[in-house]
């Protein structure tokens, strides 16, 4: 069970949302619906401490309301440690449309939803997602400004899947050279759940690299396709955990870091792209902890896409872009050494780090406030 679901909705069958919101610490939760497009929605926006709250909008066919308003929260909150410890001027928000992105998609829901966005006044900008891509995202730009991850053409940074790529393929690297003393991926067994845009991408540079790759995810021509052009091994997505190797970089969906995974887990890294990768961040943390299993914390390692489309609100510039991506690196090894230093779990270490970061930038907005 998440956070979210035993702290919130498992106590009571009758939740409100000012407890929701009081519990979980968000500011501000807003339900978009338009019958006459199909459009349900949820805008959830966690903090805006550091500024405007930036994450992307999800489209995913989720099974009930409730499900969709916890992805909504974890994944908002994850966005504002994402930018906190990426040294960003950014809050923490997120978007969810419940419906099925291979059926349900169309001009007026997105153009419908951008007008959601924009009575925000700049509060939350959004940008694609699981289930949205830059075509989406130009729907929702003829409604509002408050929008990234544009195509090039309208003068955006393009689809940010391969900077999220880069700066997981950077991360590894720091990951590596923790446990064994050199950052080279080459020949290093890595298994990579879940063959999107991102872990593609990923895929490509692991290869690039040397490393000996076994690849998964659910479309299982998919696999074997990229296998053969990756010189990668297939392998059944009920197999991943019988594997033995040096990284498992879970792409797809959350949770799969849960009871059962970890019961014969033969990794000894963690490190992906994927969104609440620990089916429960305290409780799972300190078992990865515990059996020595290094964890790159993902809102850490994935921050990539963040920042490529933070560069793009400033003026786009590629070569600045992946430079600031590549200090995931410097990042994620000032989090293992915390972690050392005061004998906690990774996640803890990165938590710490992004809440004294938003802190002490709260303080000093306070301060002026006070004092203008």
């Amino acid at each position: 069970m998440s956070y979210f679901e035993d702290e919130i909705f498992s106590k009571k069958d009758n939740f409100g949302l000012f407890e929701v919101m009081n519990v979980a610490k968000h500011e501000q939760i807003v339900y978009c619906c338009d019958p006459s497009v199909g459009l349900k929605a949820i805008i959830a926006i966690h903090s805006t401490a550091l500024g405007p709250s930036l994450g992307g909008c999800r489209m995913w066919n989720y099974e009930s309301e409730k499900e969709a308003l916890i992805d909504v929260l974890r994944l908002s909150k994850g966005m504002t440690y994402k930018a906190a410890v990426a040294g960003l001027n950014l809050g923490g928000g997120k978007s969810v449309i419940i419906g099925d992105p291979k059926k349900d998609k169309s001009e007026a829901l997105f153009r419908s939803f951008g007008r959601f966005v924009e009575s925000l006044g700049g509060r939350y900008i959004t940008a694609e997602d699981v289930g949205t891509n830059t075509n989406d995202m130009e729907y929702v730009r003829m409604e509002t400004k408050h929008v990234t991850g544009i195509s090039r053409a309208l003068g955006g940074s393009g689809d940010p899947s391969p900077m999220t790529a880069y700066g997981v393929f950077q991360g590894m690297k720091a990951c590596v050279e923790e446990l064994y003393n050199t950052n080279s991926l080459k020949g290093k067994k890595i298994t990579i759940q879940g063959l999107g845009q991102v872990g593609q991408a990923l895929l490509e540079l692991l290869y690039k690299e040397g490393a000996e790759l076994y690849i998964t995810d659910l479309d299982s021509n998919l696999t074997e396709r990229l296998a053969q052009k990756y010189n990668a091994k297939a392998i059944s997505v009920n197999d991943i955990f019988k594997i033995e190797g040096d990284i498992y970089a879970p792409c797809a969906l959350g949770g799969t870091i849960n009871d059962n995974s970890l019961k014969n887990f033969g990794y000894k890294i963690v490190a992906g792209s994927a969104n609440n990768q620990l089916e429960d961040e305290i409780k799972h943390g300190n078992i990865l902890k515990e059996m020595n299993i290094l964890y790159a914390p993902d809102y850490v390692i994935n921050a990539g896409g963040l920042i490529n489309v933070w560069n793009e609100l400033q003026g786009y510039n590629k070569a600045k872009a992946m430079k600031e991506v590549e200090n995931i690196y410097n990042i994620l090894k000032n989090i293992f050494k915390i972690a050392k230093n005061e004998n906690i779990p990774t996640n803890l270490a990165s938590n710490r780090l992004a809440e004294k970061r938003i802190e002490l930038l709260s303080n000093l907005r306070r301060f002026y406030l006070k004092n203008s």
